[in-house]
């Protein structure tokens, strides 16, 4: 039997997310089962945790020759400008690559790689990191998230006529029906002017999941966090 999209399933949303941000990672795999199932269409933009979470005193991440999670996304701008499916197939390649396999996107030799996977030219690396434009449009979708939305991290979906909801934060991200169930239950919360959050506390055994299915990305990362990811 079939299952029903919620009646109040919109045909597009906002996506944030910065490649970085592991609970960012296993939303955007609910989404896209999400999107299987109803036909909605995703677009795709940028938050820069490191540039959130920069220390005073510290370059931005646009004025460092490499950064984490703002390098890929450069790269994501390079392929929107192509298609949103570009970046799309991008950002699924990044995230696995990081956040199941322990691998660095941030390379260049695993960036080129994981281009040639998805079918891009390993050209579009030194193109989308010689162009300074990518260095604009990566923050111009961060500043209008933090600016507009109020944005403090990844995810952030904004669906039409609705405000923007920070989550769900949800692991490991629900398929098939339950995917639908979740769905609706985020687009009617989001209807809430007045109703700015809902959170549950995490047991031991929670936090001992979290950390076995964050293990590949531990591994991988080289950067700092202000906060423990399984926290």
């Amino acid at each position: 039997m079939s299952q029903q999209a919620p009646s109040s399933t919109p045909e597009r949303v906002d996506f944030y997310f910065d490649p970085i941000c592991p609970y960012a990672y296993q939303t955007s795999l609910w989404i896209r089962d999400v999107r299987r199932q109803t036909g909605l269409s995703i677009t795709w933009k940028f938050f820069s945790l490191e540039e959130i979470n920069r220390p005073e005193g510290k370059k931005h991440p646009w004025e460092r020759e490499i950064s984490y999670g703002w390098t890929p996304m450069r790269i994501g701008a390079y392929l929107r400008r192509k298609s949103m499916d570009s970046c799309d197939k991008w950002y699924a390649a990044i995230g696995k690559a990081l956040h199941l396999e322990g691998k660095r996107p941030y390379e260049r030799d695993t960036a080129l790689e994981l281009l040639a996977s998805i079918g891009e030219e390993t050209s579009v690396w030194d193109a989308a990191l010689g162009d300074p434009t990518t260095h604009d449009e990566v923050r111009k979708d961060h500043e209008h998230a933090v600016n507009e939305l109020a944005g403090f991290g990844v995810p952030i979906i904004v669906a039409p006529g609705t405000r923007a909801i920070f989550g769900p934060v949800v692991l490991p991200p629900p398929m098939g029906a339950e995917a639908l169930e979740l769905w609706d239950i985020t687009l009617r919360s989001a209807k809430f002017p007045g109703l700015y959050e809902m959170k549950r506390p995490k047991t031991p055994s929670d936090l001992q999941h979290i950390a076995e299915v964050f293990n590949p990305y531990l591994r991988g990362r080289e950067w700092e966090t202000i906060q423990k990811p399984a926290l």
